[in-house]
């Protein structure tokens, strides 16, 4: 479970994220929406400890991690908007070293290598160079990395970003098995169509506040609309 409490960010004079909660729930799939500019993305590297709240506290399966911030990370997988891959390393290459950043034991680590490259289709890219990889390859690796040490909590910010139409359809599939296996997914979308046939629970922010949340149909019924979309406009103030 990952559980946000009031959380606050500014840099400098600019007001990022004010009061923020919420809590993303186990076996559950947390969609997480809001308008370019709105706190998302703040929000989310506070959840991981890569940025420090001004106020608040963030729960990783209960664990402070403003106090406890690696202990808290060990029980997170996270893909960032900015995947990262080494160009010189296979994608065998990155999802050990990860794995060996975590402390995982190696006879344990290379097992669960193969049953990622399995569970991902990645067989046939497992020892190419990610250079020159496709989007959906690099999405695959950096999911991998997150995935290695299985973690209970998993943070996607725009996974789908680039990805051609049977990418995105495995990449559903995945979501739907890591649900099946009881995961916290927090997952950041801008594709209306995805977070409603994916999401279990929807939370919409706008201007630094978490302005919504419910599952898709009492957002919906919030909003007085018949699809995710319109009711999102009009949560979020956009249309005026």
């Amino acid at each position: 479970m990952i559980e946000a409490r009031h959380l606050r960010k500014t840099f400098s004079s600019v007001l990022a994220v004010e009061d923020v909660s919420f809590i993303a729930e186990d076996a559950k799939v947390t969609g997480f929406l809001g308008p370019n500019g709105a706190g998302k993305t703040t929000t989310l590297r506070m959840l991981y400890g890569l940025v420090k709240p001004d106020k608040g506290d963030i729960y990783i399966n209960q664990v402070d991690m403003n106090k406890n911030t690696l202990q808290a990370q060990s029980h997170l997988g996270v893909l960032p908007d900015l995947h990262g891959l080494y160009p010189r390393l296979t994608a065998r290459e990155h999802i050990c070293y990860f794995g060996r950043l975590q402390g995982l034991e190696e006879t344990f680590l290379q097992q669960e290598t193969e049953k990622l490259l399995i569970e991902l289709d990645m067989l046939k890219i497992a020892d190419r160079l990610t250079q020159g990889f496709s989007q959906g390859e690099r999405m695959k690796v950096s999911l991998a990395r997150a995935l290695i040490h299985q973690p209970k909590n998993i943070i996607l910010d725009e996974p789908t970003n680039g990805l051609d139409v049977m990418s995105t359809r495995a990449f559903r599939h995945l979501i739907d098995l890591l649900r099946e296996k009881e995961k916290c997914i927090l997952f950041s979308s801008h594709v209306m169509h995805e977070v409603a046939t994916l999401c279990d629970a929807i939370i919409i922010m706008a201007k630094g506040k978490v302005v919504a949340k419910g599952s898709h149909d009492e957002l919906l019924a919030l909003a007085k609309q018949s699809t995710l979309e319109e009711a999102f406009v009009t949560l979020t103030g956009l249309e005026s």
